[in-house]
């Protein structure tokens, strides 16, 4: 039972550093400048895409992880 709460526990601050770390360079692109649109929406946009891009990249990196974790059983 300790182990999923673990589990729960990485991965939530997973999806937070990723996230953040999405959040961070999709502000660097200057979207409204390529995108005409109102200030309200570009930043949920940005929010949105951060979502998208950070919540991917966490899943790929987790599954990575796990899947790594279950090579031990191919060798016993």
């Amino acid at each position: 039972m300790k182990s999923i709460g673990v589990t729960a526990l990485i991965t939530l601050l997973a999806y937070i550093i990723f996230i953040s770390l999405a959040f961070w360079c999709i502000q660097e692109l200057h979207i409204e400048r390529y995108i005409p649109m109102r200030a309200r929406q570009g930043k949920l946009l940005i929010i949105l895409l951060s979502i998208l891009l950070g919540y991917n990249a966490s899943e790929f990196f987790m599954s990575l992880i796990d899947n790594i974790r279950n090579l031990i059983f191919l060798v016993k």
